[in-house]
């Protein structure tokens, strides 16, 4: 395995790892979402350019605009949490209140 192909494995499983075991705040999940997020997204567009495919370079731009929609509604979810719970801790938001 090259080493850029281990740093791109590397940066994903950290990210992955982040968001298994640190689930205290909301914003250190989204913060571990956002990093597998541009670590696919980088590793799509070096995959695009090693190709020099037209047809595959369209796919890291869908995967950007993805990332970009999901940080807004994370985004929007936080501010929602931290206005009525006081706080973006996971304990906290329980689905089960009304």
């Amino acid at each position: 395995m090259s080493p850029m192909y281990f740093s791109f494995t590397s940066a994903f499983i950290l990210g992955l790892m982040g968001l298994a075991f640190n689930r205290s705040h909301l914003l250190s999940a989204l913060l571990c979402l956002e990093g597998m997020m541009l670590t696919l997204f980088i590793a799509t567009a070096i995959w695009s350019m090693t190709l020099n495919s037209t047809s595959s370079s369209i796919v890291p731009m869908i995967l950007l605009t993805f990332s970009a929609c999901e940080a807004s509604a994370g985004l929007a979810i936080l501010v929602a949490a931290s206005r009525s719970h006081g706080s973006d801790k996971l304990q906290n938001l329980n689905l089960l209140q009304c």
